[in-house]
């Protein structure tokens, strides 16, 4: 199958299609940094850096599924929720732009889960409507990395997926949730250390507080609005965009040398990403902000499985 992806960000989406046997043929990032971590972990043969808005469409190629990761700040329960009035959230049209061009087979999309409340339903129901009025038929759902993948992190999205071929959709179903049976310390090793600028030191500001607090040795922590959580996260909270803007936002564990913030490794394992997935040289803050818009890939692999046992007649057990 072949997978055109926009909003592809470092590629989380697409490692789960390639995974799953896609042939990537196209995608499309206007961040520049985000950019070069694409393109350090998937070459530059097919990556079109740049503002879809200014794209020519005649320059696309044509492919079988398009994906789509677009911007969740203008739904999130977290941000403003001016949805398509936030300028971010006109993105979606765009996607319809290439719908209209290309054509695909599916259209896949991933955003958070509170898209369909977003003001009182509206906004999932123009999106279900414009691809209804284009041939499409829809299914979605809201799945977990701690409830569809086996990673211990609290990250729920919404998936859509959108067929042509209205019998496929059918015979489609999205994965049922599997057991989370790995701890925070399958996934770290709370006995290595990290460099030293990830720890906290008795000149910061909670060095105290956390010290105090952070009497669970194999959980997790974090500080929020109003200060050193009290509560220990048995598994991972979710990792959000704004680790990068606010540095003491990125999660925290105690291991052999002291409390420190989870490491760019750390955070690329609790989103289900292999070992030689690796970041370049670029700054850490925006390291972290990638980590937080990216996806946690067993969940899309498991996904692009079920598509493409559709896709190509193949009858599937419920378990890929």
């Amino acid at each position: 199958m072949r997978v055109g992806s926009m909003f592809c960000g470092i590629g989380g989406i697409c490692l789960g299609f390639k995974q799953a046997g896609a042939d990537l043929v196209w995608a499309n990032e206007i961040d520049k940094y985000a950019c070069v971590t694409y393109r350090n972990n998937f070459g530059d043969g097919f990556l079109t850096e740049g503002d879809i808005r200014k794209i020519d469409l005649d320059s696309i190629p044509n492919f079988d599924i398009l994906t789509a990761g677009f911007p969740c700040q203008p739904f999130s329960v977290m941000g403003n929720q001016q949805g398509f009035a936030d300028p971010r959230g006109t993105m979606y049209y765009e996607i319809l732009r290439v719908i209209d061009k290309i054509k695909p087979q599916i259209v896949f999309l991933e955003n958070v889960k509170n898209l369909v409340q977003h003001d009182t339903g509206r906004t999932f129901i123009t999106i279900y409507n414009t691809l209804a009025e284009r041939g499409y038929g829809v299914k979605y759902s809201v799945q977990g990395a701690h409830t569809h993948a086996n990673i211990p992190q609290i990250r729920d999205r919404i998936f859509i997926a959108a067929f042509l071929d209205h019998e496929k959709l059918e015979k489609f179903s999205f994965p049922d949730e599997i057991p989370l049976t790995k701890k925070i310390s399958d996934v770290i090793n709370f006995n290595n250390t990290a460099n030293e600028n990830f720890y906290y030191r008795e000149s910061n500001k909670y060095y105290k507080t956390l010290n105090n607090r952070m009497t669970d040795k194999y959980a997790i922590y974090r500080i929020d609005d109003s200060g050193v959580a009290k509560r220990a996260w048995k598994i991972c909270p979710t990792l959000k965009a704004n680790m990068g803007t606010y540095p003491d936002r990125v999660p925290l564990i105690h291991d052999t040398s002291g409390i420190r913030k989870l490491t760019p490794s750390n955070c690329l394992a609790l989103q289900g990403f292999p070992e030689e997935y690796l970041f370049p040289k670029i700054p850490v803050d925006e390291i972290y902000k990638q980590l937080g818009n990216t996806v946690c890939v067993p969940v899309i692999r498991r996904i692009a499985r079920r598509l493409f046992a559709v896709m190509c007649c193949v009858l599937h057990n419920n378990n890929l």
